[in-house]
């Protein structure tokens, strides 16, 4: 087990995951995903985007109130996720394949705080 991944499940906070759920599929075998969205409940750790990444980001400008999301699930891009209350967009996979077992999202603010 990497020390990263051992880090996240003993120091790792939840935070909630909605998922698509309700999917079928079609006659020629497709996969059709469902419109409802179900929220699920994940460990992670959610930080801030240090200057660096905020600096250098290769999918456009990120803002202070986004964030860099550490766990041990798969996302997709797009996805929702809600951390303390507030909402974020998955953006990207920051990959560190070759180094780790740990996945390393970009998520936006979605713009509300509640």
């Amino acid at each position: 087990m990497s020390n990263l991944r051992n880090m996240i499940e003993k120091k790792g906070i939840p935070f909630i995951v909605y998922q698509k759920r309700d999917g079928h599929y079609n006659d020629e075998g497709d996969w059709i995903p469902g419109g409802r969205l179900v929220p699920m409940d994940l460990i992670g750790i959610v930080l801030p985007l240090t200057e660096d990444d905020l600096r250098y980001s290769e999918s456009g400008t990120y803002s202070v109130k986004d964030r860099k999301v550490y766990t041990t699930h798969k996302l997709e891009n797009g996805q929702r996720i809600k951390h303390k209350g507030i909402t974020y967009t998955i953006q990207n996979l920051k990959d560190y394949s070759e180094y780790t077992d740990v996945n390393i999202y970009f998520a936006r603010w979605a713009g509300n705080e509640s």
